[in-house]
Order: structure tokens, then sequence, then C-alpha cells
């Protein structure tokens, strides 16, 4: 691949994740801690995106891959997401403010599959050349929380208006992207937008199992991505977000580290480790403080490298290990519905009605409300560790051919 398109697609991923960072991770001490909103309104708008994965496959697969250039689709949502995003940054209502941020997720949701496509098409090797363009989106996520954190800007509406701002010059950048025709051919229909062919794979009971377990652990994960930061604010952790981005430094050291562990663990242990993972992140929360306990904290927030790579990653590798070549994308599109969009938006919503229950004046009762995820992954812990079956032979060797 030359130089200017690696650089280009390395700019594309930074500015992708920095714009979502830039506007998600804060979202919820801004419209809890300034807006006064419910725990149940916070969840319903971190959800927006889940909500957004559901509907997204649809123009993606069924409009936009096939009839227009991908980095012409990309221009335009990012320039159209930016003006409405810095438009919801104005709102102080939850009902107006919620329908315009649905329109922004919208917006952004399918930029991520639309961005990924296109660099696949620029690459002879994705294997091997991509991770180093997408870990450019950890940087980004990064660098957007050691900015926000550092101004103190995490109860404002600036966080938002940053990330708007950014989408627009990523809209403008995107037409200096190389170009990337449509696919055409054949009109995807709703059963490969849905993955309905990867159906029959449930009658695997592993696979199934996976499936279920995969769905419900997104319910416990959305209290950490609606709720973290403005659990931390309340804390008084000083630069609350600029803390959170060691979750994202630890990403991408244990990303790098999941070869050798594939080898050692296979499927099966890494995806306990990461349910694990979860549960013992809930529980540091718990009992966590910002003085004498605050490495608990610390010790939370680490632990998103384990929590995410070991689930998700792996999940997706146990996926495309499982499914037979001709439906192994229909099945990355059944889990990705069912995790991201239904998970996703269920998880949200369940979230923030537990954050209501255990409110208190002022503030919230942050010992109880972790220990409700806590339970919860614990719970899909033992059904993955009593049900779930895997080729741990067939994993571990695929895993070192690679």
């Amino acid at each position: 691949m030359p130089l200017t398109i690696r650089l280009k697609l390395s700019t594309l991923m930074f500015l992708q994740y920095f714009v979502w960072g830039a506007w998600s991770v804060t979202l919820g001490t801004w419209l809890g801690q300034t807006l006064g909103f419910s725990g149940e309104q916070i969840g319903l708008a971190a959800g927006t995106t889940g909500l957004a994965a559901i509907i997204s496959p649809f123009f993606v697969g069924m409009v936009a891959d096939r009839f227009l250039a991908s980095e012409r689709i990309l221009a335009a949502l990012h320039l159209v997401g930016g003006a409405i995003l810095f438009y919801a940054s104005t709102m102080r209502s939850f009902g107006p403010f919620y329908v315009v941020l649905i329109a922004y997720a919208l917006c952004y949701m399918p930029t991520l599959a639309l961005s990924n496509s296109l660099s696949f098409h620029q690459m002879r090797d994705p294997g091997r050349e991509f991770p180093p363009i997408r870990v450019l989106g950890t940087i980004g996520w990064i660098v957007q929380g050691l900015i926000i954190g550092s101004l103190g800007l995490e109860a404002t509406a600036v966080p938002m208006r940053i990330a708007a701002i950014a989408s627009i010059a990523l809209g403008l950048f995107c037409f200096a992207l190389p170009h990337t025709p449509p696919k055409g051919g054949r009109r995807a229909t709703f059963s490969d937008v849905m993955g309905l062919d990867a159906l029959r794979l449930l009658r695997d009971r592993s696979f199934a199992v996976f499936v279920l377990g995969s769905f419900l652990v997104c319910i416990p994960l959305q209290f950490y991505y609606a709720f973290a930061n403005l659990f931390l604010n309340e804390l008084m952790v000083e630069g609350a977000a600029r803390k959170m981005t060691l979750g994202q430094m630890s990403e991408i050291g244990f990303m790098l580290l999941m070869p050798w562990c594939f080898r050692r663990m296979g499927v099966k242990v890494m995806l306990l480790v990461g349910m694990a993972a979860w549960a013992a992140r809930y529980m540091f929360f718990a009992y966590g403080n910002a003085s004498a306990l605050m490495w608990m904290l610390y010790a939370g927030i680490l632990l998103h490298g384990v929590c995410y790579d070991f689930f998700f990653v792996t999940g997706q590798i146990y996926v495309d290990k499982k499914a037979p070549i001709e439906v192994r994308a229909a099945a990355q599109g059944l889990i990705a519905f069912v995790t991201l969009g239904v998970g996703w938006f269920l998880g949200s919503w369940a979230s923030g009605r537990v954050v209501d229950a255990f409110a208190t004046n002022p503030g919230h009762d942050w010992h109880r409300i972790w220990l409700v995820p806590a339970a919860g992954a614990a719970a899909v812990l033992l059904l993955f560790a009593l049900f779930f079956r895997s080729d741990e032979k067939g994993a571990r060797a695929e895993a070192h051919a690679a």
C-alpha cells in the first residue's frame, strides 16, 4: 500500500474515533450534573448508538454500499452529522434532545462499517495491513480524553461541540480519500443484512449459548459506557476523562498479547476471562473511592483491555472460525445486531433505570449501583462456564498459524 494512502486511512481512523469518544464519554456527566436529566434519560441518550446500530445495516447493506462511492457517503454523513451534533449541544430539554441525538447516531453509526470497508478495499493483505491503521482509532479516542479531561470540560456542552467540529473536518477530509466505487451487483436482501442465513448455526448448542451470552452480557456492559464518567465525577476524581483513557491504553497492550493468549488459553478460557474482568471491574468500582482506595478505580479502568479484547475481539474470531465461509459475513452481522444493536440499547435503558433506583440527594449510591452489573456479568459467566464448548485445539492451532 502506498504511504500516502496509508496516512490517509490512518487519519480517517484517528478522526473517526476521536469524534465518537469526544461526545460519548462525558455525555452522562453533562446531562446529569448540568442539565439535571434522570438516569433513565441518560441511559436512553447513551443507547441512541445501539438503536442506530439496529437500523444502519439496512442503509449500508441495501442502499449506500450498492449505489454510491464510499468516500462520498462518509463525507456526507460526517458533514450532516456534525451540524446535527452541534445543534444537539444547544438543547436543554430531553425530548427534543433525544430525537436530535437519534438523528445524529443514524448518521454516525453507518460510518463505522463504511470506513472499515473503504480501508479493506485499498489493501492487498487486510490481516497484516489493517491492525496498524485501526490502532490509530484507539489513539484518537485517547487523545480526545486527554484534551477534555485536562481542560475540565466534562460537565459542559463543549465536548459535544468539539466532536461536531471534528466531524465536519472529517467530512471535508473524506473527499481526499481514495475513490472507492460502489459494489453494485446483486442487491442485498433483508436476509443478507440481518444475517438470517447464519440462524442455522444456532442448532449448535455452544453457538446458541455464545449468542445468548453475548446479548445478555451487553446489558451490564452499558453501565460502564453510560455512567462511568458521571460516577468518577461524582466521586470528585480529578480529570476523570483523562484517567479513563488508561482503559484504551490497556486495550492496545492486551491486543498485542492476544496471539500468545490464544495459543495458551483457547477461545473458551479467553471468553470467560473477559466476562470475569467485567464482573471484577464493577466490584472495584463498587468498593473503590477517590482517596485511600483510588487504586480500585484505576484497576477497574485498566481492566478495559481485558474486558473488550478478551470478549468482543475473541468473540469475533470465534464466529469467524465457527461459521462456514458462505455464511461467515452473515454470522458477524447477526452478532453485531444482537450485541451492538439490541443488547446495547436494552442495556442503556436498564442501566438508567437502576441508576434512578439508587439516586440520593445529592448524587447516587454508586456502591449498590455497581453491584447490579457485577452480579449480571457473573451470572453470564456462570452460564458460559456450564454450557459453552469450543474446539480449543482448533482455535489454538488457527491462532498459532496466524
